[in-house]
């Protein structure tokens, strides 16, 4: 998976015809970062690949379902990628698949105890999402507003800046992620 992320992401740059340094500058993360994340030295955290997101104007289910094969209708437990940021204990797994004629996917996420994650910005300015919490207490922060959602709690919320999601309990905590697309 690694291999293909990392072709995907220097075809993204190259389609664009910039160089490593611009995409620097476009998306704040370290041109050494980048150049590892392309040759599949690293596996970028979910931070980064939120920048590049941004940049490229994908979702992140988006762009990992471009280094899968063409999504099918119906996609089996067994066969639903997963993709994990080891560095902060965040796994993520796509339920169902993105589609460029869809708005809408479903992900479901786990945040190990204490993981915190901040995304500086919205992979795609004005993405609607719903955070159902299925086990655990998740605190989710938008803009200055923090949300703490329980077991069985649903957020809405449309994001336009900064986010965070934080395991506020001393277990796991699981939940799904609706993805609406403007």
């Amino acid at each position: 998976m690694d291999v293909r992320l990392g072709a995907r992401l220097a075809g993204l740059r190259a389609e664009r015809g910039w160089s490593l340094g611009e995409l620097a500058e476009r998306s704040g993360v370290s041109r050494s970062t980048l150049s590892r994340a392309e040759r599949a030295e690293i596996s970028p955290t979910a931070s980064v690949l939120n920048r590049l997101c941004a940049v490229y104007g994908r979702t992140m289910s988006q762009l990992l379902s471009e280094v899968e094969a063409e999504p099918a209708a119906l996609l089996r437990a067994a066969d639903q990628p997963v993709w994990e940021d080891r560095a902060s204990g965040f796994v993520r797994r796509s339920v169902s698949p993105p589609h460029d004629g869809l708005r809408g996917e479903l992900v479901e996420a786990r945040l190990a105890a204490g993981a915190d994650i901040a995304y500086d910005r919205p992979p795609v300015p004005g993405l609607e999402q719903h955070v159902w919490v299925l086990d655990g207490a998740l605190a989710v922060t938008v803009g200055d507003i923090e949300h703490h959602v329980d077991t069985g709690d649903c957020l809405r919320l449309r994001v336009w800046g900064p986010t965070r999601f934080r395991c506020v309990g001393r277990h796991d905590v699981r939940y799904v992620l609706a993805v609406v697309r403007p």
